[in-house]
């Protein structure tokens, strides 16, 4: 007899379509700006003796090599040029100058709803770095990174929800002069993304037709000025104590024009900062304090990030160590600093020494980015895609970093305990005269979509689920996302008359 009775309207493949379409921002468990800083690696007294004695080093010790526009505003702020060259800040110069100090930061998108609100402990990850290099998973194999890799990563970024920002992850070894890269850096990156982008300069002499890129791409200086979406990622010192003169002009020119700044202090613990731990942020701090109050001579209140980027080493062999415990611990001590001094900050979390996306890049990557996250760190750069101690990126292993960072950002949202999660009713409910467990009553229905974090690409199926499916490799879907993603025309690209005035302005070396 054939069943004729009409069949039921949604059921399981109803159920499972309405999870797997995009959560509202209300109902999302996990977004750009959770609150972190319940893990706190330093008591009080750590972190005043780590403040004291940054203040000695600076009174003390000091910076060389300040080009000599800087000698001028610092030395009218109140610094002291020694006989030997050597700049150095009395304790109530610094005070002062932490005390006015731009501490509520706005970075913003070229869409509002991509801003970023730098203050108290809010959690951003995203990108950054310089690598030379493109990992290829398939064959395993590195080879150059180009212009059109970094355009495609940021098109990527712009996709991935647990990504907040894009700074320059790789150079683009296929533009070999230093003018042309600065501004098709900008360029690939703008074009593929509408989140805020961080950059670097080779010259202080290109920082004014980067200038004049962003305000085309932004419909004015005005505009620009206003809604500044691009962050120059400055190199200020080359440690130790040392000021590094051409990243310095490159600084005073972005100031000038309105862009945010990131004062980049990226000692190596053991070679080129004190190899321990509580000492290389001691002088990440000193620099970084000294930068600011470089900054604040130029123009008081300009924004600018406390980014302390102290780096481990191996000192067996003298590699670099950026995926070791020492660099988690690192970060999350220079977020809590940031915190002592009220001040928004960044440093680099989620990188890899691993060659590949594999079972070392993923323990490395998760730890530092935990712990960056729950110190409250405002700004995780290197967060997802870096390997090889930071010379290889890859797309697949960016992509996989949205679901790491969706589980580290889980974490960072913590544990609420209120009347509704303490379940009492739902234990009674369920207890007494009920079906005797929890699946598919309405409170766990009601909630298991604001309160969980499921993976895009990670695989929770059963050793049989998974054979019947082929074993589903996940580097292999990780790059079929990867394809999907840039099969599509970027969300991001400008309209072809901005396009076109741009493109007549300045050598693009992208294709159209």
């Amino acid at each position: 007899m054939t069943n004729t009775a009409p069949r039921r309207s949604g059921g399981r493949a109803a159920r499972r379509a309405a999870r797997a379409a995009p959560l509202s921002h209300d109902v999302r468990p996990i977004r750009a700006g959770l609150e972190g800083g319940k893990y706190r690696p330093l008591s009080e007294h750590d972190m005043h003796r780590i403040h004291a004695t940054a203040l000695d080093a600076l009174e003390q010790i000091g910076l060389a090599d300040a080009p000599q526009s800087g000698i001028d505003a610092m030395t009218a702020a109140g610094a002291i040029l020694g006989d030997d060259g050597r700049l150095r800040f009395p304790r109530a110069l610094i005070e002062d100058t932490i005390a006015n100090a731009c501490k509520k930061i706005v970075l913003p998108g070229r869409i509002p709803e991509n801003d970023l609100h730098l203050t108290g402990n809010r959690v951003h990850y995203g990108t950054a770095g310089a690598a030379v290099h493109m990992v290829e998973p398939d064959g395993r194999n590195y080879r150059e990174s180009t212009l059109q890799d970094l355009h495609d990563a940021a098109r990527i970024c712009d996709q991935l929800d647990n990504i907040h920002f894009v700074q320059r992850p790789m150079v683009c070894r296929d533009v070999t002069d230093n003018r042309e890269l600065d501004l098709n850096t900008i360029y690939a990156c703008c074009a593929g993304t509408t989140k805020h982008v961080g950059t670097s300069f080779t010259d202080p002499s290109y920082v004014a037709d980067a200038l004049e890129m962003l305000h085309i791409i932004a419909g004015g200086e005005d505009k620009w000025r206003e809604r500044p979406f691009v962050c120059n990622s400055n190199c200020f010192v080359v440690p130790p104590m040392k000021f590094a003169t051409e990243s310095c002009l490159v600084m005073e020119e972005c100031i000038r024009g309105g862009m945010p700044v990131l004062l980049l202090s990226a000692g190596m613990a053991g070679a080129t900062a004190p190899s321990t731990i509580a000492g290389a942020i001691v002088q990440s701090m000193s620099e970084c304090l000294a930068g600011l109050v470089y900054v604040n001579a130029i123009k008081p209140g300009h924004p600018a990030l406390f980014g302390t980027w102290p780096f481990g080493l191996d000192l067996r062999t003298g590699a670099m160590s950026v995926g070791s415990g020492e660099q988690a611990l690192l970060s999350a001590g220079c977020a809590q600093m940031h915190k002592f001094y009220g001040l928004p900050g960044g440093a680099a979390a989620g990188a890899s020494d691993s060659k590949l996306p594999d079972m070392q890049a993923g323990w490395e990557q998760m730890c530092s980015n935990v712990m960056a996250g729950l110190s409250g760190l405002n700004m995780v750069y290197e967060a997802a895609g870096m390997h090889a101690s930071l010379l290889g990126f890859c797309h697949e292993s960016l992509i996989l970093g949205d679901d790491l960072i969706g589980q580290a950002m889980r974490c960072v949202r913590g544990i609420e305990v209120d009347d509704a999660t303490l379940a009492l009713d739902q234990i009674r409910d369920v207890c007494v005269g009920g079906p005797g467990h929890y699946l598919g009553t309405d409170a766990t229905l009601t909630r298991m979509q604001s309160d969980h974090v499921y993976p895009t690409l990670g695989d929770r199926t059963s050793p049989k689920e998974w054979m019947e499916m082929d074993k589903p490799d996940l580097i292999t879907k990780a790059t079929t996302r990867k394809n999907t993603i840039l099969s599509e025309p970027s969300k991001a690209r400008f309209d072809p008359v901005t396009d076109q005035e741009i493109r007549r302005k300045f050598n693009i070396h992208l294709p159209l």
